[in-house]
């Protein structure tokens, strides 16, 4: 149990001015005794009596529990109690780290913290550890080991470019063409009258020139639902000779295809859903961490935090999960892996086979550098041949594959040319 304590500087004043008193006495020196009898005094006046019942207390409010990349502020406060004369907190300052200590008087209410965040994840962003000190600095309570207080910085979203999407009727209007006709402002095509057509889709133009009433006939607009499918079974980074080697002190390697592919599926998740679209989230490692498909606002932060959650819970599994049930039907499915093993290629191809277009965003980081042994290249060029045939797979079974780029630009132009594939093939 914390409480108040004698530092050194009181011990050594008590024995100080006892031991000159006691020695003057029994040597008969008078000098001994003048120096020791104010030593002696000022020492136990100076002591705190009262001081002992305060007890000093800090708490800190203003840290948010999720928050972006970069600094936010969060306010200290402080009641060092009775008997106190300055009170030493340790506070950050927006550098990495606990921050250093600051030394404030004991009337300060609120101190100002910076806690800064670089990288996305759970972290401890504050550890308020405290030691108040007496008069003179003769008694002490502390140091105290703060709680430690942490947020979830969400992974950044990047604004993309809107994309072509399939769609699929999840309510009257949409963002996208759906393949039956309807009331969009993108012409399907001309035909002629049937009874049943309102009179304002005659088109006057072509009656006139053909005889015969003709009315023009457009595309309906519907909601799409996307299924992001993230593969938390691998996290490499760019050095090979360290895919074996976990990082000490951190969720997952930053530039590796996990952070890569976070990323990639927080930013498409806010351009679809910026669109009005449904988006749902699928774990090929853990099919229990999976969101449900959703939109809004509110549906972009969950899908966030569960992204960090993801990469919290990252680890190897045998064999993806893709199934059937955690796809809707027409849905467009985004995997986004490294593409370092068959079986994820497998789940890909599945899910294209399944009628569903199927884009296969590539997390794998690039350059790779080789490890600096004799069979180091051997085996670089081995793995980026596997890698590259089985892209080629996935193309050759209809699956759009694409590089993240951190943009996306190249996203709406593969779509466009997957949709096309399909129509073609229809």
């Amino acid at each position: 149990m914390t409480r108040w304590q004698p530092t050194d500087a009181l011990v050594r004043g008590l024995a100080l001015g006892v031991g000159l008193v006691v020695f003057g006495l029994v040597l008969h020196k008078v000098a001994l005794v003048l120096f020791g009898t104010p030593l002696l005094l000022s020492t136990l006046i100076a002591i705190p009596v009262r001081g002992r019942r305060g007890t000093p207390r800090v708490s800190v409010r203003g840290v948010p529990r999720t928050g972006e990349i970069g600094a936010a502020r969060a306010v200290v406060e402080l009641d060092a109690g009775e008997g106190a004369e300055v009170i030493a907190v340790r506070v950050p300052d927006g550098r990495p780290g606990l921050g250093p200590v600051r030394v404030v008087a004991a009337g300060t209410r609120e101190v100002e913290a910076t806690i800064r965040r670089d990288a996305w994840g759970e972290g401890v962003e504050l550890r308020p550890d405290h030691l108040a000190v007496g008069p003179d600095a003769l008694l002490v309570y502390g140091p105290v080991t703060g709680v430690e207080l942490g947020r979830v910085v969400l992974p950044p979203v990047a604004v993309l470019p809107a994309g072509l999407l399939p769609a699929r009727a999840s309510g009257l209007v949409g963002a996208h063409r759906a393949w039956r006709p309807g009331d969009s402002t993108e012409l399907r095509d001309i035909r002629a009258f049937q009874p049943g057509d309102r009179l304002k889709r005659i088109d006057w133009r072509v009656s006139l020139r053909s005889g015969g009433l003709h009315v023009r006939e457009h595309h309906a607009e519907a909601d799409a639902d996307v299924v992001l499918a993230l593969d938390t079974r691998l996290d490499v980074g760019t050095r090979v000779g360290e895919w074996a080697v976990a990082d000490q002190g951190v969720t997952i390697r930053p530039g590796g295809s996990l952070d890569v592919a976070c990323r990639a599926a927080a930013s498409l998740a806010a351009g679809y859903l910026r669109q009005g679209d449904r988006v749902g989230l699928v774990d090929l490692g853990r099919p229990q961490l999976g969101v449900r498909a959703g939109a809004g606002r509110r549906q972009l932060l969950r899908l966030r935090n569960q992204l960090v959650v993801c990469a919290r819970s990252a680890g190897w599994a045998p064999r993806p999960v893709l199934a059937h049930r955690q796809v809707p039907h027409g849905a467009l499915v985004v995997v986004l892996s490294p593409f370092l093993d068959a079986e994820v290629v497998e789940a890909t191809v599945h899910a294209a086979r399944r009628g569903n277009v199927v884009l296969a965003v590539d997390a794998l980081p690039a350059p790779l550098v080789a490890d600096p042994d004799p069979w180091g290249a051997g085996a670089l060029a081995v793995i980026a041949a596997e890698h590259e045939v089985r892209l080629e797979a996935m193309r050759r079974h209809g699956v759009a594959v694409v590089r993240w780029d951190g943009g996306g630009g190249s996203i709406a132009g593969t779509l466009r040319q997957a949709r096309s594939a399909r129509r073609t093939v229809r």
